[in-house]
């Protein structure tokens, strides 16, 4: 399967580390609070994993990744953070 590789190469890019480990849990959707907890460095790193086993190929990883504000901006912020 070389549509894992490229996954595995593609999360190395954006998180410079190892793409291995477990796929853990994912953040949970907020509520409707006014001071919403913020999502941690682990959580975005989880649900990129987790986002990697579901895509099909890197392309597939990428749009989905992007689309869930996991990709650094411009600034290197991550949205999902904001």
């Amino acid at each position: 399967m070389s549509g894992s590789v490229e996954v595995r190469q593609f999360l190395l890019r954006y998180e410079g580390g190892d793409a291995g480990g477990g796929m853990g849990g994912v953040p949970s959707q907020r509520g409707g609070q006014t001071e919403a907890p913020r999502v941690s460095d682990d959580q975005v790193r989880r649900a990129r994993l987790a986002v990697a086993a579901g895509a099909l190929d890197a392309e597939d990883c990428a749009q989905l990744l992007d689309m869930l504000g996991l990709i650094p901006d411009e600034d290197g912020t991550i949205p999902a953070q904001r």
